[in-house]
């Protein structure tokens, strides 16, 4: 992608930043229309998913929700373009975290915490968390996917971070936490759990909205790693661009639980929370691509392949032996 068109986007963005909420959601309503009816953005996988998860449902309502999930997503994009630069009054009118009291008393308990979260709208909105908890010695920040482009990798870095909250890579996750701890800190971190694990990090399958689902168990192993006391962060929308997020107890110590649970538990809490409201749930995502039959052909392809490169290695030195005499 050039600089300029970069720049051109930046600008846009800085100029929607400032108009008001009320002429955003105008803007929103009209982004609607060709969004769901003309470019027909990833509805294939949208139908797909609503449908797969809610067999109960009939064609009408399963509609419904696709188009509620579309109005959802495009007032995302104009609020995450007004979040950057929000002043922090602003920001603490529009997003109250409720439940405190006990994530308090986990961090003067000098424990860590550890924040499972989910794509369900706005949760842009939750990186603004250091205004509400101020402690000393506490490190908070949200483990996030690089972006391949990396202008806009930097863009959103700085919408992540305007409130003090730290972006973590999580490819860099263990190697941060360890810092943190060897500088005698305790840290709160939110993991956005409810994504594709690659091929190679499924270790773990469960039923999820009807459907055998692979799932990351990198939250937990570090939460029981670091004996940190644990929450869900249940978003709930009041209005458009107004919105609660709820810290909901999980576990007070992760390493008490028996492995797995806490994954198990998370996606039971979070299926529950996405049936409340299904339209802010970001079902664009192509969340059940692996499936276990995939997964059981990839293995055997490369036992298969080992054994292939065995047998031409034996070859080989076969050759060279017939040589040497």
């Amino acid at each position: 992608m050039s600089a300029v068109f970069f720049y051109l986007v930046l600008f846009f963005w800085y100029l929607m930043s400032l108009l008001p909420f009320r002429i955003l959601y105008c803007i929103s309503d009209f982004l609607y229309y060709p969004i769901y009816y003309i470019a027909r953005y990833r509805r294939k996988i949208v139908r797909k998913n609503l449908t797969n998860s809610f067999p109960e449902k009939s064609m009408d309502e399963i509609i419904s929700i696709e188009k509620r999930f579309y109005h959802a997503l495009c007032d995302y994009f104009v609020e995450t373009m007004k979040f950057y630069g929000m002043s922090k009054e602003r920001v603490r009118r529009r997003l109250q975290f409720t439940g405190l009291d006990e994530v308090n008393a986990a961090i003067e308990r000098n424990q860590s915490v550890v924040v499972y979260m989910a794509h369900t709208f706005n949760w842009e909105f939750a990186t603004s968390m250091p205004l509400w908890l101020n402690h000393e010695n506490l490190a908070i920040g949200q483990i996030y996917h690089p972006l391949e482009n990396k202008r806009f990798d930097n863009l959103f870095k700085k919408l992540r971070n305007q409130y003090g909250s730290e972006n973590i890579a999580m490819a860099a996750t263990l190697r941060r936490i360890v810092e943190i701890g060897k500088q005698g800190q305790k840290f709160l971190i939110g993991f956005i759990a409810d994504q594709v694990p690659t091929w190679e990090a499924i270790n773990h399958w469960l039923t999820f909205f009807n459907q055998e689902t692979p799932v990351f168990t990198g939250t937990e192993k570090i939460a029981r790693r670091t004996s940190s006391a644990v929450f869900f962060l249940r978003f709930k929308r009041i209005r458009r661009g107004k919105y609660i997020a709820h810290f909901e107890p999980m576990a007070d110590d992760a390493s008490t639980l028996p492995e797995l649970e806490l994954t198990n538990q998370y996606y039971k809490i979070l299926e529950e929370s996405i049936k409340e409201s299904p339209e802010l749930w970001l079902w664009t995502h192509n969340r059940w691509k692996r499936t276990r039959e995939g997964q059981i052909a990839r293995e055997k392809k490369r036992i298969e392949d080992r054994r292939i490169l065995a047998e031409r290695e034996k070859a080989r030195k076969e050759k060279e032996k017939q040589k040497d005499v």
